[in-house]
């Protein structure tokens, strides 16, 4: 399960390089317009909308579809990245709002609420794993002559649409209850003051993962249980030392804590991955501190090393816990960056905001001394540690004395010349494509002895083999034969 989490966090690593450009548009955008948070100054709207358009719960959550199906491929396939998206399409289209309505026979008001939310990051995930079973499952499977145009990798999006709709089926009944719970939850811990601070800290962190701390944030930032913090703190419309003690505690943790985990593990990566690592460390770390957005950092670590976030949702927690105790209050609109401490700290209901300085800088301590001990103690793959992946592959390979298909493409490549000659290997519906250094070393009589179609000379160094609906088979035989 540990190895599997961990692959996760690997194929993530193609996305979540995205995400911190997103980060830094629109922390200028709305450094840019500091008064009208972009509705006055165009550029500045430009700038977030630019970051928005990729950051966005719903273009992470297709992104997050993409890239996992393409990682967890079992070969790095581009119609396992294509069949993550319409894994994502399928079941977020079904659980539309107003499909849901459609199934239910209701006015799409009164659809559950849950069903507004369905296109998250949870979601992404879910698509992006039944994507890379599937591939990896019937990426080869041949089908009989009749349908041979549907085998292989085009079998692929078909089998995971038809396995989105059984998901689609189970979700169409569990979303609203997990995501009703969650509210219902929210609810139950408001009267507990700054412990329920505390646990809502938490809890915001641990669902970070599936996108429902959507959920959970609606009950305590907006007007779901009459708290409305974000809203009444900017208004002023509150209690001083009490209104914005649901957004004063994350302040420490993005400003500071984030960033010292980033560096912990910058220093924690193998020499030679160091570099690597913090292009990508560097820039989260510098998007959790200045515009306060810390997925691409926590994605960075979350499934790669998953002890290590708990430990950083506990700490999150007891952030939240210890502001909200002491009355250090400042808010947010945005995130808890910097940008929106500077923006806060001058209104009338920030009590005392100086002090989450303070106490961000013993997060900071606390985070990396943790991370650092945690990462070399129990040797935890977080960024710059990853196990190098094995590029050889054996369980895949088969008989070539019992392959039809893996001797024609042997006696194929050697026609062409092999390693020698040939320059670029390609194939469409029905042909192989080549480029080829000498055409007179394609011996085509030994080609055509494979029982091929035919071949075409298309140029100078230009060749087509035809070989029929099988020709994806005997492009990837020859694709094996050439990384030998």
């Amino acid at each position: 399960m540990m190895k599997y989490l961990q692959n996760i966090g690997r194929s993530l690593m193609l996305p979540v390089a995205v995400l911190p450009a997103a980060a830094i548009l629109m922390g200028i955008g709305y450094w840019m317009d500091q008064e009208g948070w972009e509705a006055v100054n165009r550029i500045s709207a430009f700038l977030v909308s630019a970051g928005e358009a990729i950051i966005s719960t719903e273009s992470m959550a297709v992104l997050f579809a993409v890239g996992i199906a393409f990682g967890m491929s079992k070969d790095k396939d581009g119609s396992a990245a294509l069949s993550g998206l319409v894994s994502y399409l399928v079941i977020t289209t079904l659980l539309s709002v107003d499909s849901v309505a459609s199934l239910q026979a209701v006015d799409s008001s009164n659809v559950n609420v849950a069903f507004d939310n369905i296109e998250n990051q949870f979601i992404g995930i879910i698509s992006g794993i039944i994507a890379s079973v599937m591939y990896n499952r019937f990426s080869h499977v041949r089908l009989p002559a009749a349908f041979s145009f549907f085998s292989g990798k085009r079998l692929v999006p078909i089998m995971t649409a038809v396995t989105s709709l059984v998901v689609s089926a189970i979700l169409f009944f569990v979303w609203p209850a997990l995501y009703s719970g969650l509210v219902s939850f929210g609810k139950a811990i408001i009267d507990l003051d700054a412990i329920g601070a505390g646990l809502y800290g938490f809890f915001n962190r641990i669902l970070i993962p599936t996108g429902l701390h959507h959920a959970l944030n609606s009950v305590f930032w907006f007007d779901v249980a009459g708290i409305n913090d974000i809203a009444s703190f900017w208004s002023g419309q509150g209690e001083k030392g009490v209104t914005g003690m649901y957004m004063a505690g994350y302040f420490p943790i993005m400003m500071f804590g984030l960033p010292a985990a980033a560096l912990a593990m910058y220093h924690t990566a193998n020499s030679k991955k160091k570099k690597t690592a913090a292009s990508l460390l560097l820039a989260t770390g510098f998007a959790s501190f200045f515009t306060g957005v810390t997925e691409p950092l926590e994605f960075s670590f979350m499934f790669l090393a998953p002890a290590l976030y708990v430990v950083h949702a506990v700490i999150t927690g007891i952030s939240l816990g210890v502001a909200a105790a002491f009355d250090w209050t400042a808010g947010f609109g945005f995130s808890a960056g910097l940008i929106d401490f500077v923006l806060s700290s001058g209104l009338p209901l920030a009590n005392k905001p100086y002090m989450l300085i303070v106490q961000g800088l013993v997060v900071a301590v606390v985070y990396y001394v943790l991370f650092r001990f945690l990462i070399t103690k129990f040797n935890l793959k977080t960024p710059g540690r990853e196990e190098d992946e094995d590029e050889t592959e054996t369980a895949e390979e088969q008989d070539s004395s019992d392959d039809k298909i893996t001797i024609m493409a042997k006696e194929i490549y050697a026609g062409l010349g092999g390693d020698e000659n040939v320059e670029i290997l390609d194939n469409c519906v029905t042909r192989l494509r080549l480029e080829v250094k000498d055409m007179d070393a394609v011996d085509q009589q030994r080609i055509k002895n494979t029982g091929v179609p035919g071949v075409n000379i298309v140029g100078k160094n230009s060749i087509q083999v035809v070989v029929g609906t099988q020709v994806q088979f005997v492009a990837d035989e020859i694709k094996k034969i050439r990384k030998r």
